[in-house]
């Protein structure tokens, strides 16, 4: 395995789509997905030319974020976030992906107050309202992004899903098609701490449809460090 060309085909892809779908590819965000790969080969990709490093686990992100931080990379927490270890990564991340309740975003702001700093999130849709996955359901995006409002110290940037796995990426299009939907209303809310910048849809499987349908930040992990067999999630 070849992380580089690996990257290099990737980015060829992003210019391929973008150009069939009439749009820019230096509009869309690379987040390397570096979920149990360990720190030399993530630096390899940094090398490559990666700049922002996605993690799911607190602990993970935490550890490489000690052992890379020579390199300034730009972490986001992409992964579900336990309230309990909020306080680790919150002034570590550029962005945490995945605010999913209220009381979630009650303790980011209160640790981002506490460090004198405002946190970048995104609000997780659970579009497909699979029961495995985390998310807030669209019939409650409107009014709990409005909740937000009342945060000083939090500033929500966009939305995030994780799309249901299909072989076949032209089954989730709907998905991307009504998150961009859902971006494109909130945009005209006018909410005083809240700015649709980023659209984070998009994984291995299915990124292409997902910039088609107007994502502005998709998470690559195994197209770029291959597949990882997962310990059970604890």
């Amino acid at each position: 395995m070849n992380i580089k060309e690996n990257i290099d085909d990737i980015v060829k892809r992003i210019e391929v789509t973008c150009k069939k779908a009439g749009r820019n590819p230096n509009d869309i965000t690379l987040i390397a997905v570096s979920k149990t790969v360990e720190s030399p080969k993530v630096r390899e990709a940094l090398e490559a030319g990666i700049d922002n490093l996605g993690e799911n686990r607190v602990q993970e992100l935490i550890k490489k974020y000690e052992d890379l931080k020579d390199t300034g990379i730009k972490w986001h927490m992409i992964g579900h976030l336990q309230k309990n270890k909020v306080k680790y990564i919150i002034d570590k991340t550029v962005l945490i992906h995945s605010v999913d309740s209220l009381s979630l975003a009650e303790e980011i702001d209160k640790r981002a107050k506490n460090k004198g700093l405002v946190a970048n999130v995104l609000i997780e849709l659970n579009i497909g309202e699979e029961e495995s996955k985390f998310g807030i359901k669209e019939e409650n995006i409107y009014d709990f992004i409005k909740s937000l409002e009342n945060f000083e110290n939090i500033r929500v940037l966009g939305l995030m899903t994780v799309a249901p796995f299909c072989e076949n990426p032209e089954d989730v299009r709907w998905v991307f098609k009504k998150m961009k939907d859902i971006y494109d209303k909130i945009s005209t809310m006018n909410l005083k701490n809240a700015e649709m910048k980023y659209l984070s849809m998009g994984m291995t499987n299915d990124f292409e449809v997902a910039i088609e349908e107007g994502s502005n930040m998709i998470r690559i992990g195994t197209a770029i460090f291959g597949a990882r067999k997962y310990k059970e999630e604890e």
